[in-house]
């Protein structure tokens, strides 16, 4: 029986009944509800709902007119921009499947996921689009997603966005599919495939985490009713889109509710704070790291936090002295939470007026959440460490053709299905969850997670490398960075700087080892595995 929540917040249901309709369908109720008022804005360019909604709907017709169908998968590769908003729901006009892909990613990485995902056609960044081209994507929709930006006093444009590509073939730029006919809106149930934000995992291949419309609207709504949400909100969106937290928090639970997005498409500390104040932002989700560098800003004023009502997080524990540095200097307290790519965001949060600082809170809405041993399955009392497994309307149908990855990654309970996540912790006798320690092989670098298994084997690629492994040291700034121990091929010579120059051209920027050691040899299991734990405790215990 999964702990007692007493400290629930007042007035809350405990269970949220959740719509049947698909999440095209909340931006259309927005855009008859609200025509006139900002959705996004975003560095001096504003969209209406209801131009929001148009340009979606002429964007699908141009996807339709391609051969794109109800199901099929279609990937959207850009930084944070409404352009980027305006993809998703084009694709969730047509019934089709948004994959949103990290616009970080070398066209190798690229080329894993067009084919895996059986990709028929995506909206690329135009920065992106030579990388996109090479990754071999059938028809590409490129956007220049700074065109008619405009930079203010304490807001400068994002560098090396501004590009015009020379487009080959059928590729269009986004502007010239926005001329297509409006496609009609597909007949999509709660069950029908949404979204599939891509994971990886021990084996070191990314693994397709299947979301329908039910397990989005579940956390969409969720997040709006535990932040008490509404039309006259402020969201910054300084997560990327990407990601599911920024995807659930900062972008799809504000148009749902009508609220205005201040969209940055990439993190800058004292244009955030120029934003939050200018824009009169009043919600904000982010991570510990963004956080701790705005607060570390030489210029930081918390007056220019003023109109925050809510800051909200995760992906990482914020340290316990910053929580209260916050709420010594603004009044706000961080509220932390937890969740998973599986879990389409957050399946805990700490409930307002009860946080716990460097927790993850308690279960929300309609998940039944529980500490079981590692070797039986029973279920811990407080205080024990075991495995959180949980269960509930927001987690994944599986992984996309992996079927033996699925089935590792469920066990049963009482004839229920519950989600394995591979995190160790604990509750404590109010039934508040905490992070212990990971199963799993992860560095989590700002809320980013890095798979050490997918870095060692692009690594490998190295032609100097015999052989690599990859482990989790902590990092003041990011909270945890990669370090890279590497044995060198006989008569081969090279440099950590040589190395981390040609693994930026190999890798997303964020899975780039950010030290690296050369060792004579890798310590090994008795079965011939290298012993990466043991590794990864010998570095923490030497920084400690």
């Amino acid at each position: 029986m999964t702990q007692p929540q007493p400290f629930w917040p007042e007035g809350k249901p405990r269970t949220l009944t959740l719509p049947g309709t698909g999440v095209m369908h909340n931006l259309r109720v927005s855009a008859e509800r609200y025509p006139d008022r900002v959705a996004c804005w975003h560095y001096g360019r504003s969209w209406t709902y209801a131009q929001l909604h148009g340009d979606a709907t002429r964007l699908a017709g141009h996807l339709a007119a391609r051969g794109v169908q109800r199901g099929d998968r279609v990937a959207v590769c850009l930084q944070n921009s409404p352009e980027w908003a305006i993809a998703a729901f084009a694709t969730w006009q047509l019934g089709a499947v948004v994959v949103p892909l990290a616009p970080m990613l070398q066209a190798r990485e690229l080329g894993f996921f067009l084919q895996d995902a059986g990709i028929r056609a995506g909206v690329v960044g135009a920065e992106l689009y030579d990388r996109a081209h090479q990754a071999g994507l059938a028809h590409a929709v490129v956007a220049n997603v700074m065109r008619g930006a405009q930079a203010t006093p304490g807001v400068p444009l994002p560098d090396g966005l501004d590009v015009t590509p020379q487009l080959m073939g059928e590729d269009v730029t986004f502007e010239d599919a926005l001329r297509a006919e409006p496609a009609p809106e597909a007949a999509v149930g709660a069950d029908d495939l949404c979204i599939m934000p891509y994971t990886s995992g021990t084996t070191g291949l990314p693994k397709g985490c299947m979301h329908t419309h039910r397990s989005v609207q579940a956390n969409v709504f969720g997040a709006g009713v535990w932040v008490d949400g509404n039309v006259e909100d402020v969201f910054l969106a300084a997560l990327p889109f990407f990601h599911v937290t920024g995807f659930i928090n900062s972008l799809m639970s504000a148009l749902t509710v009508g609220g205005k997005v201040v969209i940055m498409s990439r993190w800058d500390r004292d244009a955030a704070r120029t934003l939050i104040r200018e824009q009169q932002v009043t919600l904000w989700t982010n991570t510990p790291t963004m956080l701790i560098d705005l607060m570390a800003s030489p210029d930081f004023n918390p007056a220019d936090l003023r109109s925050l009502r809510s800051v909200t997080g995760g992906g990482a524990s914020l340290p316990a002295a910053v929580g209260q540095r916050l709420l010594d200097l603004t009044g706000i307290m961080f509220l932390e939470g937890y969740g998973l790519s599986e879990t389409m965001a957050q399946s805990h949060s700490n409930p307002r007026g009860r946080q716990k600082l460097q927790c993850l809170g308690i279960p929300l809405f309609n998940v039944d959440a529980r500490v079981v041993d590692l070797d039986t399955g029973r279920e811990l009392p407080p205080g024990e460490t075991g495995e959180i497994v949980l269960r509930g309307p927001q987690v994944m149908q599986g992984y996309w053709n992996r079927p033996d990855a699925t089935a590792e990654a469920f066990m049963e309970i009482g004839g229920q299905r519950y989600f394995r996540t591979g995190d160790l912790g604990y509750t404590d006798e109010e039934g508040y969850f905490f992070f212990a320690d990971r199963l799993k092989r992860m560095v989590n670098v700002s809320g980013m997670k890095v798979w050490p298994a997918e870095v060692e084997n692009l690594l490998h690629a190295h032609p100097a490398i015999q052989e690599a492994c990859v482990i989790s040291v902590p990092d003041e700034r990011s909270g945890e960075r990669a370090r890279a121990l590497v044995v060198l091929r006989p008569g081969q010579q090279a440099t950590p700087g040589h190395l981390e120059t040609w693994a930026r051209t190999q890798m997303s920027t964020y899975k780039v080892p950010r030290d690296w050691q050369f060792v004579e040899s890798l310590p090994r299991s008795p079965t011939g595995k290298v012993a990466w734990r043991q590794l990864q405790e010998a570095a923490r215990a030497q920084m400690a």
